[in-house]
């Protein structure tokens, strides 16, 4: 009986760890497709010449625009999670 509950749990167990390894490669992609917009958005918005060193001013568009980027995500971020947690409510007043 010892061995029936232990493969068992061990099968349980072998789930567990692949959901979350999908989960951390998901976080990931989002991760990398993020990055990639902000330095295509970034590149266009503030390199006018591509040249072997920065100059002063494109080094400062890149700190601003990345800056920028970060807090437009975190906001949109933010304000998805508020419309996801008032969600149920809104769908509860339209069904009345």
């Amino acid at each position: 009986m010892d061995s029936s509950s232990s493969s068992s749990a061990a099968g349980l167990g072998s789930v567990d760890p692949q959901l979350h390894f999908i989960e951390v490669e998901t976080q990931k992609q989002r991760f990398q497709q993020l990055v990639h917009q902000m330095t295509e958005l970034c590149w266009e918005k503030c390199m006018d010449k591509p040249g072997p060193k920065l100059d002063s001013r494109a080094e400062a568009c890149f700190v601003n625009c990345v800056e920028h980027f970060i807090d437009t995500s975190q906001f949109i971020l933010n304000r998805l999670e508020q419309t996801q947690k008032s969600k149920p409510v809104f769908s509860e007043s339209l069904s009345d």
